[in-house]
């Protein structure tokens, strides 16, 4: 039996930004959020002991590899959180809700402004557990980001896997644990 754990990073210091804003103050705001520090905890491993660790290539995604796994950690840049790009440059402010709401919509009708696109991500998920799972029968713990997570999560399910749902929030430091 083969356990693959899924790992959402430890939770960014930056936070989430609160009242209305331009399209422009969003991208400022996700610049910030991909250089935020961390919290530091510890991490839930879900009592497994790993054996291999893939991890995004993303600072807080790395710091909390190196926080949760002893051995040595193979960085991908296919792991990184979905790119957001707003669905039109505008001045007008906005809840950050209704920014992720229009770029969401975007992203499901294949608009220019998001790329990668929906198949794209899923071709990169696709390639990247090809990756993953070349050695079979070894306990594989990856670190990454939400968005990422719930691509996987249908992935690894489609490949025969059994787990948890990741539900709308998905915690910080914890690991979700899929058996095969």
């Amino acid at each position: 039996m083969i356990k693959v754990g899924l790992m959402r990073h430890f939770k960014v210091t930056r936070g989430y930004p609160k009242g209305f804003f331009s399209s422009d103050e969003l991208m400022e705001w996700v610049k910030e959020y991909d250089a935020s520090e961390i919290e530091e905890n510890e991490a839930d491993l879900g009592g497994v002991d790993w054996k291999t660790c893939y991890s995004s290539d993303l600072s807080r995604a790395e710091k909390t590899a190196r926080r949760a796994f002893d051995g040595e950690i193979i960085f991908l840049e296919s792991l990184r959180e979905i790119k957001l790009s707003p669905f039109f440059r505008s001045r007008v402010k906005l809840p950050l809700m209704i920014h992720l709401l229009f770029i969401r919509l975007a992203w499901l009708l294949k608009h220019p402004s998001q790329s990668p696109g929906r198949q794209e991500v899923v071709q990169q998920i696709r390639d990247t557990l090809d990756k993953i799972l070349q050695e079979p029968e070894k306990d594989i713990l990856i670190v990454g980001h939400g968005g990422v997570m719930m691509f996987m999560r249908k992935e690894l399910l489609k490949r025969g896997f059994t787990g948890p749902k990741l539900g709308r929030h998905i915690e910080n430091g914890k690991v979700y644990v899929f058996e095969k």
